[in-house]
């Protein structure tokens, strides 16, 4: 079997480390990185440059795979921000696969470290499944499931421990494909509920009947908003003193 040319899609650091792992492996051709154009710098845009890999905004990259221009015969998003679509999904012939950030079928779209907390869950869970032409509608190919503590988790410490187990989802399933060189065995995704953006922003609104700090760790992510009320039109988020003391140095005093 020859190489597998992968076209890998991300930006945080999570990505960062998946790619550095794909990057090792003596039978992939990473043939393409498509990172963020509207930002600064990428950590997956420093390792293309420096392993010499072509580097491309969404679309840029679009526009060469519908071209033709650029091939590949495996896509890899690990929590990419852009809706992919046309031959970025269906030219691949070993598909293109997402990882993301909680179970399916139940949680599509952004929201789910919330909805963990919010919900009081005990177990949470990253997957692996094929893109399609919808978001976070693709057949499953597999779920890693994990206990998490209800009543102490922040949408901050969920997402920090969510990486380790994300990470090993990545491995996991590239291994298998780039071992068999074919599409994986997959479970229907069907049902659960879409969450986006905006709604995700209009449920940190603190409302009357809420679990007030509940919800302040469902939405505590700084530098991001959080949990907030609007006093005078201005809106501030709230903290409690689970949140401040986690925040506490061991260093300082807590006597004034």
């Amino acid at each position: 079997m020859g190489k597998v040319k992968v076209l890998f899609m991300g930006r945080k650091p999570i990505a960062g480390k998946s790619l550095k792992w794909l990057l090792s492996k003596e039978n992939v051709e990473v043939v393409g990185v498509v990172t963020d154009s509207h930002l600064p710098r990428s950590i997956c845009a420093d390792i293309a440059i420096e392993s010499g890999i072509p580097l491309f905004n969404f679309d840029e990259a679009l526009s060469q795979v519908n071209s033709g221009a650029l091939q590949f015969d495996l896509g890899l998003s690990m929590l990419f921000w852009r809706k992919l679509k046309e031959n970025l999904v269906h030219l691949p012939k070993f598909k293109t696969v997402n990882f993301h950030p909680a179970p399916l079928p139940e949680y599509k779209g952004t929201a789910g470290y919330n909805l963990a907390i919010l919900e009081g869950l005990d177990e949470w869970g990253m997957t692996a499944h094929y893109v399609d032409d919808e978001i976070d509608t693709g057949e499953i190919i597999e779920i890693k499931s994990f206990p998490i503590c209800k009543d102490t988790e922040t949408a901050q410490s969920l997402e920090k421990t969510s990486q380790g187990h994300l990470f090993t989802l990545f491995v996991s399933v590239t291994e298998k494909i780039l071992k068999n060189q074919c599409i994986l065995p997959t479970i229907p995704n069907v049902g659960g509920k879409y969450i986006s953006r905006s709604e995700m922003e209009l449920m940190k609104e603190i409302k009357e009947g809420d679990d007030v700090a509940r919800k302040v760790r469902a939405f505590w992510f700084p530098p991001y908003d959080g949990a907030f009320i609007t006093i005078n039109g201005i809106k501030f988020t709230l903290v409690d003193k689970y949140i401040l003391s986690s925040l506490a140095s061991s260093s300082v005093s807590k006597v004034f």
